[in-house]
Parts: C-alpha cells; sequence; structure tokens
C-alpha cells in the first residue's frame, strides 16, 4: 500500500495535540492495543518516508563537482526541506488509525503442549 506522501499528509495538522483516549481505544477495546497497531503504522510510515527521500536524493548522486551539481543542490535542499516539514510518522499513523483507513488482525499465538 503505497501512496505518494504529500497526499497523505494534505491538510494533515503537524502540531501534537491531545486525543480522546476512549475514541481511540474503541476499535480494539484497549488502549494498547491500539497504540501497538499505531506505532507499527508509524515504523512502516518511517520506512516509507526514508526510502522515498533516499531515492530522490539518489538521482543527485554523481561523482563530479560542476557548477551544474551547485545549482542541484538548490533542488535537494528543497527536496530535504519539504521531508523535513512533514508531520511525525505517528501523528500521520494517529490520524490514518481515527480515521477508519488501517486495517489490522489479530494473530492467535500458538500454544504446545509438552508431555
Amino acid at each position: 500500500m503505497t501512496t505518494d506522501i504529500k497526499s497523505k499528509v494534505q491538510g494533515l495538522d503537524p502540531n501534537v495535540k491531545a486525543r480522546d483516549i476512549k475514541s481511540i481505544s474503541a476499535q480494539t477495546a484497549n488502549i494498547y492495543e491500539s497504540i501497538t497497531v499505531i506505532t507499527k503504522r508509524a515504523e512502516q510510515i518511517s520506512i516509507e518516508i526514508k526510502n522515498e527521500l533516499h531515492g530522490k536524493l539518489d538521482e543527485f548522486a554523481s561523482t563530479s563537482e560542476t557548477i551544474e551539481e551547485i545549482l542541484e543542490n538548490k533542488e535537494q535542499i528543497e527536496i530535504s526541506k519539504f521531508y523535513e516539514r512533514l508531520p511525525n510518522p505517528v501523528i500521520i499513523a494517529t490520524q490514518e488509525f481515527i480515521n477508519g483507513d488501517l486495517s489490522f488482525e489479530y494473530h492467535e499465538p500458538r500454544v504446545t503442549h509438552e508431555e
């Protein structure tokens, strides 16, 4: 499920704010399970952002330093600034969770009986 990060954060407030614990725990009936789902999604988002940023910056990789490279550095700076201004992955994941955009399932632990 890879979506462009720009569309994910469109209109999302990047500031941390208090959330209603009851509404967050409503989907799982347990606040700790809800936090676990949000945390796992935030880790995925973080990796997606990192890979996307590295992919864009790799386009600028060169072995020689020229005037063109100096001009390209301005583009690199703009790309880096965009990613620095993104909301924290936890904020993005929390909003996805609240909006019901995340799907999750429980895996039953294996029970082994030793005799």
